[in-house]
């Protein structure tokens, strides 16, 4: 069992990881990226990790970062769930600071949320596409403060982590796209950072896991046209991509098979990939032996939505290494970086608190 300075270290990791690659993500969000882009990007790093770079003006964090600041403050608030609550929270955030980077869709459910007064959380977002819901990351980018909180219990986890999804998301691959990045959090979290994770293994576990999830009760729970874009199946390609060594086509091939999008089934399990990969050094064009740096450097060179992946991936290496393990002189431009390690410090004083302490 890991001593609680080490966990303390971990929330903050992860939340600062999360932060991190939204910030550093969001300005090649959806651009061309090119041989040159890469060549770029590793400037881009090389020059906001000099400890001489003043940090203003700070990279701005994106709507991703601004629903994992509810996420934790509902779960810090709340010791039971209350998802009326969490509604409330996102709805509130959202008409404060409009101007994130919220998608259309999402925009609308908070409308209906804030004309019913919060009153029941989950009928706007079942309304969405004829009744279908979304598909999208939105669920999976915010929940690494559920896969904190509820570390010591996993079903808990997966209940909340189901339901604070479904606010917004109802469609069962963004569900289960949450679930699948909630697993990774809680999983590298609790593994102690000096040891060496062996990502082959990481990588099947988490298989096992979301291949139980989707075949609950001996039926699959998704509702897709295609086996190509179940989740169990998407950790398979991760693992395949894990055995081979790099090449002028291995980008291009992980965007094809594992996706870069806006969907969660596109951009999940890419985002897992990214850290795994990033776990040795096999990667030519990225320039550095700091673990961290490299999978958020992997996860924006895939180009796509490069804040949301990079969001995910740098969550779950946080979640592993730590605070101490993240480079500071990225942190250092990353907006309210220091709001971000109060709000973690107040998620593990709350996780860590007894019951009647809430009382």
């Amino acid at each position: 069992m890991m001593d609680q300075i080490t966990m303390r270290s971990k929330f903050r990791g992860a939340m600062l990881g999360s932060l991190m690659g939204d910030c550093l993500g969001a300005p090649y969000e959806f651009c061309d990226i090119t041989p040159g882009t890469k060549m770029q990007i590793q400037k881009y790093f090389d020059d906001l990790g000099d400890p001489n770079l003043k940090p203003q003006p700070f990279k701005k964090y994106t709507d991703d970062t601004a629903m994992l600041k509810s996420m934790a403050k509902f779960l810090i608030d709340k010791p039971e769930p209350d998802f009326n609550f969490l509604a409330k929270l996102f709805v509130k955030e959202f008409f404060s600071e409009p101007r994130r980077g919220y998608g259309e869709n999402v925009v609308e459910v908070f409308c209906k949320l804030r004309d019913t007064k919060c009153g029941d959380a989950f009928s706007p977002a079942k309304t969405q596409f004829n009744g279908q819901g979304s598909y999208g990351n939105g669920g999976a980018m915010r929940v690494a403060p559920v896969a904190l909180f509820y570390h010591s219990d996993y079903q808990k986890m997966l209940e909340v982590a189901e339901k604070a999804t479904n606010v917004t998301h109802t469609h069962l691959l963004g569900v289960n796209g949450a679930l699948l990045q909630c697993i990774a959090v809680q999983q590298a979290l609790m593994i102690d950072p000096k040891n060496k994770i062996n990502a082959k293994k990481f990588c099947h576990e988490i298989f096992k896991k979301i291949r139980f999830l989707e075949t609950k009760g001996g039926q699959d729970r998704h509702d897709v046209e295609s086996e190509e874009c179940t989740y169990q199946l998407k950790m398979k390609i991760v693992e395949n991509f894990l055995s081979r060594k790099f090449d002028d086509e291995f980008d291009d091939e992980v965007i094809i098979c594992l996706g870069n999008g806006v969907s969660a089934h596109e951009s999940v399990a890419t985002a897992i990939f990214c850290f795994l990969k990033a776990l040795d050094d096999d990667i030519p064009y990225i320039k550095t032996d700091d673990i961290y740096r490299r999978t958020i450097q992997y996860a924006i060179s895939l180009g796509g939505d490069t804040d949301t992946i990079a969001c995910m991936a740098g969550a779950i290496c946080g979640a592993y290494l730590g605070e101490d393990a993240l480079n500071k002189n990225l942190m250092k431009h990353c907006e309210k970086y220091k709001d971000i390690i109060e709000l973690a410090d107040n998620l593990f004083d709350a996780h860590s608190a007894p019951v009647n302490e809430y009382n």
